[in-house]
């Protein structure tokens, strides 16, 4: 897996284009999200929620080898377990770099 896709994901969180929280939740079923990351440690029920909600609206998701830390590091806030891909261009990039 490439590493690259860490510097994109914090580009896109300047350009406003990343989502987490209750706001990913909430943009996934407005489908305004393209593309999910979700950490290697978040809790089962967390990845189930998640995921189980990407099923249905038909978005794309990785659940990468990164742990929280390291993703929320990325995007430079803390605790962020899951990460919502709101702009289409950063979206594919990342998909592409992480290898779907």
């Amino acid at each position: 897996m490439n590493k690259k896709y860490l510097n994109l994901l914090g580009l896109a969180n300047v350009a406003k284009g990343i989502v987490s929280g209750e706001t990913l939740i909430k943009s996934i079923a407005a489908n305004e999200t393209k593309l999910v990351v979700i950490a290697n440690d978040a809790s089962a029920n967390t990845k189930k929620k998640i995921t189980d909600k990407c099923h249905f609206y038909h978005v794309d998701y990785f659940i990468v080898d990164e742990n929280i830390e390291t993703i929320s590091k990325a995007v430079g806030k803390n605790n962020r377990v899951a990460l919502g891909i709101t702009n289409q261009g950063f979206a594919k990039k990342i998909k592409e770099l992480i290898g779907g």
